[in-house]
This record gives structure tokens, C-alpha cells and sequence, in this order.
């Protein structure tokens, strides 16, 4: 049977599999509030569904997954763990020498927070100034058409969060951990405050729920993961290539 999970190997099984310079992987996601619906590690378990299956179609090694983001927005809620983008930076920086002197083919990060993608684009871009070793980011590829697609309601300026498109995904990898009899529909007030200054979101949502988390159903879910999976191969593959 073949193993995933980087923590779950041996020296002697990771000398192995090194010996085809596999694709190290990286789950990347946050422990913040997802309304009275959902889990604080909403962000990190989706992130880690995802490259499980990207995982078994690419020779894929997962490494040990990063659980905390920058959620500066929800610092204030009951245990939320916060990180300052400049540590997500570094320690990302860290984890791409080390994968690539252990000898991994090449490193992609699979990202399930949305403020994530930024420290993930500066620190994918300065390493390629110093190294060849190949690196990949993903989010959800071409998540506006595959949630318009999919879901019934629309975003809130945008945003995703708790809504029927995460509650959706969370349905379908995670059902045991989502409580539907909680799921709420809030589109709250425009905030400038926030848009402009330092509004936090905890302060602007009474839920925590930012779009309609009623709608979602694990079958929606299946679809657009299915969707994210197959985007997320040929990305990899080709970036391989």
C-alpha cells in the first residue's frame, strides 16, 4: 500500500521513494472561526482533502501541513491562532530549501485560506531568483467559474467564507464535521471601515457566515473538488514538464 504521508514514513521508506523524485506537498490553511456550522480548521482540513487527491494522481509525498495563516480579521473570536504574514513567509521559505535538499522533484503548495496566497506568490517569487527547483501554489484554480458554476448564491464582495462553496467542500470531505442545523444565510453591510482601513470581520458579521451556508450540499461539494483535482494535475503536470 502506498503511503502519503511524509510523517507517517520512515527514513528508509522516504530514502525509497526519493529514489523517483516524487512531488513534495504542502497543505497550507488557518485555524479561525467558520460560523456555528463549521470548524475552526475548516481552511487546513479542506487544504489537506485536497492534496490527498492530488497527492494519489501526481506521486505525491504530503508533508506535515501548516495550520495557521494569517487571520488577523478573526483575531478577537474564541480560538482563532493568528500568524503575521512575514512568519508564514519565512517558514515557507524554510520548507522549500528543505524539500528540495532532500531531493524532492519538485514542492507544491496546496492552499485552503484565501490571505495565504499572497505570502505564497512573494515566496515562490524570490526563490526562483536563486534556484531552479520548481515550485508550484495553488488555491482553487479558476474558483470564480467553478463556484458559479456550482453554487446557487453569490459572494460577498467576493469573499468566501462559511459559505455555501466552503460549507459545500466541507460536505463532501468532512461531513461528520459540519452541523447543516446551524448553517445560516448573512450577507452583512458594506464595511469601508474594513474595505479601506482595519475593520476586523468578526466585527462585521454576527455569524461568522459571509454568503449563504444553507444552500450547500456534499454533492456540489464533490463536483467542484472533483474540478479543483483534475485543474490542479495538469498544472502540476505541466510545470513538471
Amino acid at each position: 500500500m502506498t503511503k502519503y504521508l511524509l510523517a507517517d514514513m520512515t527514513r528508509d521508506e522516504v530514502e525509497a521513494r526519493l529514489s523517483s523524485t516524487p512531488i513534495a506537498i504542502l497543505p497550507l490553511g488557518a485555524t479561525e472561526q467558520h460560523g456555528h456550522h463549521l470548524p475552526l480548521g475548516t481552511d487546513i482540513q479542506l487544504a489537506e482533502a485536497y492534496a490527498m487527491r492530488i497527492a494519489e494522481r501526481v506521486d505525491g509525498v504530503i508533508l506535515p501541513s501548516i495550520p495557521f495563516g494569517y487571520s488577523w480579521v478573526w483575531q478577537d473570536l474564541p480560538g482563532t491562532i493568528t500568524v503575521g504574514h512575514r512568519t508564514l513567509e519565512a517558514l515557507l521559505a524554510d520548507v522549500i530549501e528543505s524539500a528540495e535538499r532532500s531531493g524532492f522533484g519538485m514542492l507544491v503548495l496546496v492552499d485552503g485560506h484565501d490571505s495565504n496566497k499572497t505570502s505564497m506568490k512573494f515566496v515562490v517569487r524570490e526563490y526562483a531568483a536563486h534556484s531552479t527547483f520548481p515550485v508550484v501554489r495553488l488555491f482553487y484554480p479558476d474558483l470564480d467559474d467553478v463556484r458559479r458554476s456550482n453554487c446557487e448564491s453569490g459572494t460577498w464582495h467576493g469573499m468566501i467564507h462559511a459559505c455555501e462553496f466552503e460549507t459545500s467542500l466541507m460536505l463532501a470531505s468532512h461531513p461528520d464535521l459540519v452541523d447543516m442545523t446551524k448553517a445560516v444565510r448573512e450577507y452583512p453591510d458594506a464595511s469601508d471601515a474594513y474595505e479601506y482601513g482595519a475593520e476586523q470581520l468578526g466585527n462585521i458579521s454576527k455569524s461568522g457566515v459571509f454568503g449563504d451556508a444553507t444552500l450547500a450540499t456534499a454533492a456540489k461539494g464533490r463536483v467542484m473538488l472533483d474540478r479543483f483535482v483534475e485543474d490542479a494535475v495538469q498544472i502540476i503536470n505541466g510545470a513538471r514538464r
